[in-house]
């Protein structure tokens, strides 16, 4: 028995930091919003990534680009966004050269395929320059062709979607030049040099520049021969370079909020609550093929879908299932009147086997049905020890292991309590993937 429940979409959004950047996180092609041939191109797009800056403004001693959120390096998010796009050829990192090691682990360790590492200038404009020049190069001197267009975005802006990025691509390939925009959130200002108010700007006639830009090769390239030193040393505004050397006037593009840049220490926290959010959208119901854990899998769907979460049933990760030993980040097996752990070891044993170095922390949540003469504390003892022992090798493994235990009762009103709150505990333990509550049986 296959039940199959669409996965919901979580439309919650905060203030200027939107929830589910959409599927910015799938590393698989195909799955969720993304990889539609609407969105495709048909010439060369490669990407510029400047990462050299020291992250003065977080006040913290590591450049924000390798800051860890859950376990995993900003930048290693911002290069899937991009290595996720089918028609997106090559990706140049510009690191300063202390970097260079550091970077060439983060590409071993989180499996990426199209980046090529270069040294970083002592500013932006130098990173990028080192990164455009790159991109003309074949390993033995110049290229005889360069990428069609170059797309060039910030290291710490990893919700960059498809979509926007084939408008971006688009544009530059017809106008030589495009670049993404933001309303101003803020009045500007101009104070005098006592410090006292001298004007402002009229906000509706301003907007924001934004990343990611776009350029058709030959323009930025010349561009960056053709500035001086002082733009080297002082700029930051690509388009601008693209208008004062070549004379390309760039074709402006409104952007989705999601493409804020992680600036200060508050903002790394947010980029780890919008990563959680994208991460807690769905999850595996693994059944085993029983019809009373097929049943409360259904019950569990139902109070899921409520609380802004796809659950997706199956009788067993085999065969056609399988797939989603790859695709899915977190799994629950439900056992009926079963103390043993088997069926969780296996699905444990199968992860590591099909995806022996995850990108993020899996979780697993063991969901115990017993009944209610089953409940008293000695029934537990046993199981809990056994979760706790397996839940410690699990994390080995960037799976995080935990438990629930529902109380399954005659009297349907306290049944459905139960399993409201086990779908309560699902989506927070999915969500926040806490270490400190590994190998815990919590009870529903």
């Amino acid at each position: 028995m296959e039940v199959r429940h669409p996965k919901v979409q979580n439309k919650r959004t905060g203030p200027g930091r939107p929830a589910n950047p959409g599927g910015f996180l799938d590393g698989h092609a195909c799955k969720g919003v993304t990889c539609s041939a609407a969105h495709s191109v048909d010439f060369p797009v490669s990407v510029v990534l400047p990462a050299g800056g020291t992250g003065e403004r977080t006040g913290l001693q590591t450049p924000k680009q390798f800051c860890s959120v859950l376990g995993r390096p900003l930048i290693s998010y911002t290069i899937q966004a991009f290595e996720r796009v089918p028609w997106i050829q090559r990706i140049v990192v510009a690191v300063a050269k202390e970097s260079t090691d550091l970077m060439a682990d983060i590409i071993r360790r989180f499996r990426h395929q199209k980046v090529q590492v270069v040294s970083g200038g002592s500013t932006r404009h130098r990173s990028i320059c080192n990164g455009v020049m790159a991109l003309g190069e074949d390993g033995e001197g110049m290229a005889p062709d360069g990428p069609g267009v170059v797309i060039i975005h910030d290291a710490v802006r990893p919700f960059v979607e498809e979509e926007f990025l084939q408008k971006i691509a688009t544009a530059a390939r017809e106008h030589g030049a495009a670049g993404a925009i933001r309303p101003l959130v803020s009045t500007v200002i101009a104070t005098t040099s006592e410090g006292f108010l001298d004007h402002s700007l009229e906000r509706a006639k301003y907007r924001a520049s934004e990343m990611p830009q776009g350029f058709s090769y030959d323009v930025i390239r010349q561009a960056y021969q053709r500035c001086s030193e002082t733009d080297f040393e002082f700029g930051t505004e690509c388009l601008h370079l693209a208008l004062q050397y070549c004379g390309t006037n760039a074709k402006l593009i409104e952007g989705p909020p999601t493409l804020w840049k992680v600036t200060y220490r508050k903002d790394l926290a947010a980029a780890e609550s919008v990563i959680k959010e994208s991460l807690s959208e769905s999850a595996l119901v693994i059944t085993g093929g029983r019809a009373s854990a097929a049943a409360l899998a259904e019950a569990l769907q139902k109070a899921a879908g409520a609380l802004q979460m796809g659950l997706d049933l199956v009788p067993d990760v085999t065969a056609e299932n399988s797939r989603y030993l790859q695709t899915e980040s977190n799994f629950i097996q439900v056992s009926i009147n079963d103390p043993c752990l088997s069926e969780v070891e296996a699905l444990i044993q199968a992860l590591e086997e099909a995806n022996p170095a995850p990108l993020h922390p899996l979780v697993v949540i063991w969901m115990r049905v017993v009944g209610e003469d089953e409940a008293s504390d000695s029934g537990m003892v046993a199981p809990a020890s056994a979760l706790v022992d397996m839940a410690s090798a699990a994390k080995l493994h960037q799976i995080l292991l935990y438990g629930i235990q529902i109380h399954q009762s005659k009297d349907s009103e306290r049944r459905d309590r139960s399993v409201t709150r086990a779908a309560q505990i699902v989506r927070v333990l999915i969500r926040e993937r806490s270490p400190a509550l590994v190998g815990q049986l919590l009870q529903a």
